[in-house]
């Protein structure tokens, strides 16, 4: 089998199982070790998947930045914000992530809700903004401008005086193995500094951040209050998460 043929094999392979053991592929195709991980190094650098100890995951096309992802998965992330929607009752106080899906929640908030959202995406508190019985209060900090929120020491330090019942949070991947990830190391700091100051965190995942995985942990998936999602309950991935104990919310 030409290295090209092997490679469109591992990810046939990845697209199929939503995770490859390099060894047992290896075994499979009777090449080395070293070939299957040469070939995921490649198919990694290209973006294609992301490597792990032993071997690889599929990668998170949600990575791209707020602009492009304004344009994927479109129907499908307006399906999850609606559900999120729900989830904010009158009165409570929610922290809403940033992203083009916590934006679909803010655009799909009842006009009649009277509520308290906590945001540090200031693309968020802007569409809030038309709202007119939601208090908004603003997080303040470095902007990391791929997704448009803000991060870092100040954030972080800000998020502190917030208690909120609820907080949206928005990742790249949800993953049995590899738990609920994003592409940069900043972010998911903030994001588990958000969620120490909810009571109930909730992940919303559109269809295409579901088996994929990205470069760092956000949190473990007993974290969470549950998952929010549009991917059917017959997908593997959800099975497998539903049998491990993972609350999933149908959107």
């Amino acid at each position: 089998m030409l290295a090209a043929q092997r490679r469109e094999f591992l990810l046939d392979r990845l697209r199929r199982d939503r995770r490859l053991v390099a060894k047992d592929v290896a075994a499979e195709l009777g090449v080395s070790e070293d070939s299957v991980r040469r070939d995921l190094r490649e198919l990694a650098a290209a973006g294609l998947c992301h490597r792990v100890y032993g071997g690889a995951l599929p990668a998170s096309p949600a990575v791209a930045d707020h602009d492009t992802r304004r344009d994927v998965e479109v129907e499908s992330k307006g399906r999850v914000a609606a559900a999120a929607a729900a989830l904010i009752r009158p009165g409570e106080t929610a922290i809403l992530d940033g992203g083009t899906t916590a934006l679909a929640v803010a655009h799909a908030l009842p006009a009649d809700l009277r509520a308290t959202v906590v945001t540090h995406s200031p693309t968020v508190a802007a569409a809030l903004a038309e709202h007119p019985s939601i208090e908004v209060y603003v997080l303040g900090g470095r902007l990391f401008r791929h997704s448009m929120v803000a991060c870092g020491a100040a954030a972080v330090e800000a998020a502190g005086v917030v208690n909120a019942d609820l907080f949206l949070l928005g990742v790249t991947g949800v993953h049995p193995d590899a738990g609920l990830t994003t592409g940069d190391a900043d972010e998911a700091a903030m994001k588990r500094a958000l969620a120490r100051r909810a009571a109930d965190t909730y992940v919303m995942a559109s269809t295409e951040k579901i088996g994929a995985a990205s470069r760092f942990s956000v949190l473990p998936l007993t974290a969470v209050a549950g998952v929010i999602t549009d991917a059917p309950s017959q997908d593997e991935t959800v099975r497998r998460l539903t049998a491990a104990g993972v609350s999933m919310i149908d959107a």
